[in-house]
């Protein structure tokens, strides 16, 4: 269901960039182990599920893989951006897809996994979002978030993303929290190469010099050797770990039965 576009939002990207950059993400060796970690913690967290709605899905690159592992599952994804969710439609055969505002999401009760991949920190009002995606579990339901994390890392690359913030732990945690979930597991992602990554982030802070596409289109024989990386830190959280720090910060949670906060 393609709505008509939010004006709020609708020219805040370049949409013909924007594109290029979603498209470059999806081979990304970052994207991939992303998704990797997405679908194994939908298995492992919420194996009952039979509905998953992402909310802020862009142009399919999480839809489409869970799509591939879990055919049984009914897939709708959410976009505000026109231009996104158009090519979102052309590329995710099985799923429904809708435009709104996270802000604003059109269901109540209706999902039994809801996720927000890197989309949460794009919008200054981010504990209505968590509530919004709280109203639509059914009670029991489960929550997938990843966001960008260490506020010291801002760059010129969190700018042109138009994010408003990057996340601590802490935070995070208090937010969900406050929005009524359970939380089940936290840990960190992007550990080992945290160290590469602030010193690109240091090397990012001039905004006129900075290549957006630059980070994504690396050369095969670098990404090679980080993707390796990433399925070490993958098996690492599978076993149990959850590791101290990171680019990105992963939590899984749940809407409590009873409906009611936790910290109540």
């Amino acid at each position: 269901m393609l709505a008509a576009p939010v004006p709020e939002f609708e020219h805040a990207f370049d949409s013909d960039l924007l594109l290029r950059m979603r498209l470059a993400e999806e081979k990304s060796f970052w994207s991939q182990a992303r998704s990797r970690l997405i679908v194994w913690s939908i298995a492992e967290y919420f194996p009952d599920a039979q509905s998953f709605l992402e909310v802020g899905c862009g142009i399919g690159i999480v839809l489409r893989a869970a799509r591939r592992e879990f055919p049984h599952l009914r897939i709708a994804g959410g976009e505000i951006h026109t231009a996104s969710l158009e090519l979102a439609a052309a590329r995710t055969g099985g799923v429904d897809l809708f435009q709104f505002d996270g802000r604003r999401i059109p269901f109540e009760e209706e999902f039994d996994l809801v996720g927000c991949f890197d989309v949460l920190e794009q919008v200054r009002d981010d504990e209505l979002v968590l509530a919004q995606m709280f109203s639509a579990l059914r009670p029991g339901g489960g929550l997938i978030l990843s966001l960008p994390q260490h506020p010291r890392l801002w760059s010129a690359a969190d700018v042109w993303d138009q994010h408003v913030r990057r996340y601590t732990k802490g935070e995070t945690m208090r937010k969900v929290v406050a929005a009524g979930f359970e939380i089940l597991r936290v840990t960190s992602f992007v550990f080992f190469l945290l160290p590469l990554m602030a010193i690109s982030r240091l090397r990012a802070r001039n905004l006129d010099r900075y290549d957006p596409l630059g980070e994504l289109e690396l050369a095969p024989w670098l990404q090679a050797p980080l993707a390796a990386v990433l399925r070490l830190e993958l098996g690492l959280i599978k076993a149990g770990v959850s590791l101290p720090a990171g680019g990105s910060l992963v939590v899984i949670a749940r809407r409590p039965v009873s409906g009611t906060s936790w910290s109540s």
